[in-house]
């Protein structure tokens, strides 16, 4: 997609940050969208469908975990980044971020090259839903990569990007063992610096919302599909 054609929202209750943060993405030629608090974002998110959510953590009237699990919600936003920008960098506020759908997670003060790098980054990642069908089925479950949800018995199961492209790859290599750095290289990007316990939660948090056993840890080494 051409810079143009990508709209951008900002959240912060900053309107320095707002100010300075959208200034440098327009001048790279995306479509900037602003909001003080996490009320106002998802009101812009479902009136304008963005590529790309940019989140503070700490704000008022809803912070941004709740904004960015709220945005989870909504089937229309299922294909939309989320990164959060925030001052507080430590790995349990990592995982937090990524246990509420986050993709990606950006320090600040952040430089204004460094910035758009990561912005550039992050949308290279960026999939529009295809509108043919392409459907996995497994034993036990189903994975839908057009709708970006498994379906378990009848029972629609939405998992967050990050989850969901995980799980995705791991089914495609059934029973071979997937180091670390494979999955790292492949979900996340070799430009994206992610906490060490970051694969750990998501590997978690697919087990919880399945409830199954299928995806084998192998100590020190990765993870495995079993297929069973």
């Amino acid at each position: 997609m051409e810079h143009h054609e990508i709209t951008i929202l900002l959240v912060d209750d900053e309107p320095d940050i707002l100010e300075f943060l959208g200034y440098n993405l327009e001048k790279e030629g995306y479509k900037v969208l602003k909001a003080k608090n996490g009320q106002k974002a998802l009101i812009l998110a479902r009136e304008h469908k963005p590529q790309l959510v940019i989140l503070d953590v700490m704000m008022p009237v809803m912070d941004g975990m709740e904004t960015c699990m709220e945005i989870r919600k909504i089937p229309e936003l299922e294909g939309t980044l989320i990164a959060f920008l925030t001052a507080r960098g430590d790995d349990y506020s990592q995982i937090a971020g990524f246990e509420a759908g986050a993709d990606d997670y950006i320090s600040k003060p952040i430089k204004p090259k460094l910035f758009i790098s990561r912005i550039q980054a992050l949308l290279r990642r960026y999939k529009e839903i295809p509108e043919e069908n392409n459907i996995i089925i497994l034993k036990g479950f189903t994975i839908d990569k057009d709708r970006y949800i498994v379906v378990k018995e009848d029972a629609e199961i939405t998992l967050a990007r990050k989850e969901f492209e995980l799980l995705q790859f791991l089914v495609s290599r059934p029973d071979k063992v997937v180091t670390r750095e494979e999955i790292f290289t492949n979900v996340w990007g070799d430009n994206v610096v992610v906490g060490d316990r970051t694969i750990d939660v998501h590997i978690r948090r697919i087990r919880e919302k399945l409830g199954i056993d299928s995806i084998k840890t192998i100590k020190g080494v990765g993870y495995k599909f079993d297929e069973g």
